[in-house]
């Protein structure tokens, strides 16, 4: 993605009209209504109740809701039209969330809470600005959630796996919704390196292991500080998601 790319849709997002979800008189309610009202696939069903969904909500609720009233910032990589971000927004009522999308032009969502960015997260230049312009010099881990639900390429995941999980907080959880569309979809499968399934596998086992996309420094961290791992399979064949919880 060239940069005229990136900065033609941020003027396009700019320019747009976007909803006021401050304004909307939605208040705070289940994750699972909130996700379906907003129009997001992690819903048990469609807006229109006439279709399942990846039903993503009752995992988030199950690990994130101890965080409901607490002061947090959430990451979220691949926002598309800010939906989830929206819900996610009235669920945790003191959040921050922080919504990063290689075409922010989809995005129709306002919120004082919620903060947009026009970058591709595979690019490290792009990461380590963002994470420079956000953060404060002293700060080295600032979000309690990060959430990957961008391109679902093996590589993506590898790198953003690389270049965020070293700012998640203690005590965090980072999220890879679709981590398994690698296997089902052969055009997402774009390196021969480990798959977050494997990954997995070896951190719950706390058994070293390489790639080519994510650091010695990243690896050892993931060994040395996670505590434990969730897998879940959601309403269809090709629903998953995995929670990895940081000491």
């Amino acid at each position: 993605m060239n940069f005229l790319s990136l900065f033609k849709r941020g003027l396009i997002y700019k320019l747009k009209k976007k909803h006021n979800i401050d304004l909307d008189g939605i208040e705070d309610s289940s994750l699972d209504k909130l996700f379906s009202h907003y129009g997001t696939d992690k819903s048990e069903y469609s807006k229109d109740k006439q279709n399942k969904t990846h039903g993503f909500s009752k995992y988030y609720e199950k690990h994130l809701s101890f965080l409901k009233e607490k002061k947090i910032k959430i990451l979220e990589i691949g926002s598309f039209s800010g939906a989830s971000a929206a819900a996610f927004s009235k669920y945790f009522p003191n959040c921050e969330i922080y919504c990063l999308d290689i075409n922010i032009s989809n995005f129709k969502y306002y919120s004082k809470k919620i903060h947009v960015f026009g970058l591709d997260s595979s690019n490290s230049k792009m990461v380590s600005k963002f994470i420079k312009k956000i953060m404060d010099k002293d700060t080295l881990k600032y979000f309690d959630v990060i959430i990957d639900d961008g391109s679902h390429k093996q590589s993506d995941q590898l790198s953003a796996l690389n270049h965020f999980y070293e700012y998640l907080v203690d005590g965090g959880f980072y999220i890879i919704e679709d981590y398994k569309f690698p296997d089902y979809f052969k055009h997402l499968n774009d390196v021969n390196d480990i798959k977050i399934d494997k990954l997995a596998d070896h951190i719950l086992k706390k058994k070293s292991f390489s790639s080519s996309l994510v650091s010695s420094k990243v690896t050892n961290l993931l060994l040395d500080t996670i505590n434990n791992v969730y897998k879940y399979k959601g309403n269809t064949d090709i629903s998953d998601i995995v929670f990895f919880e940081k000491n």
